[in-house]
């Protein structure tokens, strides 16, 4: 017989950078990361099995489902919100949907100057969102907003942390630009699907779950920001 499902499945499909994991709320069991050149649709059922057999985890095991929500790719939110969705629904599992840029700045250490978590939005487009750091955990501070590096150094007037999607030419783009910009190492700025499984299992077990048949992805438009 099985245990009693405590499983959280995360699945993070927001861009070309795309992860998967297992948390049962004491460890991340299993955690794959990797780039895909668009074959999300191929690649993210063969690694969840992957995932699961490598710690022997049955399905059955799953209690919960973890989704990026974005904003990224279009095709991208897609597969992943179809997956996770679709699991959830036929075996009437909770489901929890997460900015992809609020665990994307939970990854980061806290200070004192606010952050600022990036990730490509197409075109030579950045999604962007500011956080500031309260009771120990990074806070959105302002809508997420699409727009263009240059766009973004403009915007930075005071001593910031940089994370996330940024290119070698894009960090030397903006270090030079902006001295007072401390950007993120490249291991810091990848986007871990295990930090998108602990934000995700907090909000289960506090009973934050989403209706699977009315979650949507979030897709942006040039200028166009998001609501806190």
């Amino acid at each position: 017989m099985c245990a009693s499902p405590r499983i959280l499945l995360a699945i993070d499909t927001s861009t070309r950078n795309v992860g998967v994991a297992l948390y049962d709320g004491a460890q991340v069991l299993v955690e794959f990361a990797w780039q895909s050149a668009d074959f999300h649709t191929v690649e993210l059922a063969p690694t969840v099995e992957d995932a699961l057999r490598r710690v022997k985890i049955d399905p059955p095991q799953i209690g919960a489902f973890g989704v990026a929500l974005g904003p990224g790719s279009f095709t991208g939110l897609r597969v992943g919100l179809a997956f996770a969705k679709g699991m959830a629904l036929a075996h009437r599992l909770p489901l929890v949907g997460v900015r992809t840029l609020d665990f994307l700045a939970a990854a980061q250490p806290i200070q004192e100057t606010p952050l600022i978590a990036v990730l490509r939005a197409g075109r030579g487009r950045l999604a962007a969102g500011w956080y500031t750091a309260k009771n120990q955990a990074w806070q959105p501070a302002q809508e997420i907003e699409i727009c263009t590096l240059p766009e973004l150094i403009e915007k930075i007037d005071q001593p910031v942390a940089v994370c996330g999607e940024l290119s070698t030419e894009e960090r030397e783009q903006l270090s030079q630009a902006r001295p007072e910009a401390k950007l993120a190492s490249p291991a810091f700025c990848l986007r871990r699907a295990g930090f998108l499984a602990e934000v995700a299992w907090r909000r289960w077990k506090t009973s934050q779950t989403d209706d699977p048949a009315a979650l949507a992805p979030i897709y942006l438009h040039y200028g166009e920001p998001v609501p806190e």
